[in-house]
């Protein structure tokens, strides 16, 4: 007999940052007994966080379950990417029981929930939640909306004005769908932070959401899947900033790739990357380093000036070449001045 079950999808979005590889990294290692699949898509040229989900890659979601769109957001993609990739998904010798999409970073999620709709796929696959993440800290700090007062008095003054920065309708907009919001980075937040940033998110929040704290992507999978919300029936529960619009531009943000030479100190670059958050206003770098010495490749990631990095695996047979993707906004980006602070 045909099998008439749709295929439950999760939509992980969230600002740059989040959290979002780390929490599907989760999932894989705990899939409860699911065959899972996962569609990263990336902003920019240079698939980072594709290349660690396949690292994590083991029988519940084999390699050729991990599949990297990075030519563009999937919702201004659809027809040539977008759908054509689930179908493959969902055409594979053993079907996925359960479909992760982790958006960029930029992405507005409900233009992709209206790509659900799509004949193709429309009697397939049904969309079991939207799960935002949001960086607890940041969120605290009113990274998002500096100053809320000064914007309201602006708005009052002259209703044709539009003082939402870019990052702040992103935000909103990922708010504003989601079925779930997960705090992200609680332990560095701690309780106050939390406080803080449930308040923001509850005041962004269209209608009552649940808010859970999250530390490094651990969370019971029973959480995040099987919420069977048909998100792409319940568009109109989901308010956009660009509701009406015909589609929607990334123009405000743009990414380089920065090609380095083997590095001998991983604190030096570390520095370097934060000194492109303070003066270059940098949101995202994310790449992989050659160290001198070292077999292992280095994972660097950071939002703002706060840099992670680690060894993630050795190199083997792949050449060991370094690259960083820089992410910023649009009239931030200025490629030679990046270049200099990296490798002066």
């Amino acid at each position: 007999m045909t099998d008439l079950t749709k295929t439950p999808v999760t939509v992980i979005t969230g600002f740059l940052g989040a959290g979002k590889t780390t929490l599907i990294r989760h999932l894989m290692q705990n899939p409860q007994g699911k065959r899972l699949a996962v569609l990263v898509n990336e902003f920019g040229t240079v698939g980072v966080d594709g290349d660690i989900l396949k690292s994590c890659a083991d029988e519940s979601c084999p390699a050729e379950n991990i599949v990297e769109l990075s030519n563009g957001c999937i919702c201004c993609t659809v027809a040539d990417d977008f759908i054509p990739t689930l179908e493959a998904l969902m055409a594979l010798p053993r079907k996925p029981d359960h479909i992760l999409i982790e958006t960029s970073g930029l992405a507005l999620p409900k233009p992709l929930l209206k790509a659900f709709d799509w004949p193709a796929i429309r009697s397939r696959i049904t969309v079991d939640g939207v799960i935002a993440l949001a960086d607890a800290e940041a969120v605290a700090a009113g990274r998002f909306a500096p100053d809320e007062d000064a914007v309201q008095a602006q708005r009052a003054a002259d209703e044709s004005l539009d003082h939402e920065t870019p990052l702040s309708e992103v935000f909103e907009d990922q708010i504003a769908c989601a079925d779930l919001v997960l705090l992200t980075k609680a332990d560095l937040a701690g309780e106050a932070g939390l406080t803080a940033a449930r308040a923001v998110v509850e005041a962004e929040a269209p209608r009552k959401l649940p808010i859970l704290p999250l530390s490094e992507g651990v969370i019971d999978p029973r959480v995040i899947l099987g919420l069977n919300a048909a998100a792409e029936d319940d568009l109109d529960a989901r308010p956009s900033h660009h509701d009406g619009a015909d589609d929607h531009e990334h123009d405000d943000f743009d990414s380089v790739v920065i090609d380095l030479p083997e590095i001998a100190d991983p604190a030096d670059l570390s520095d370097r990357i934060a000194r492109l958050a303070r003066e270059r206003n940098i949101l995202r770098v994310k790449g992989h380093v050659a160290v001198a010495g070292k077999p292992m490749r280095l994972l660097v990631q950071a939002v703002g000036a706060r840099v992670r990095h680690q060894f993630d695996r050795p190199w083997g047979d792949s050449p060991r070449q370094s690259r960083l993707v820089v992410i910023a906004e649009h009239d931030d980006i200025d490629e030679a001045a990046i270049r200099h602070i990296l490798t002066a």
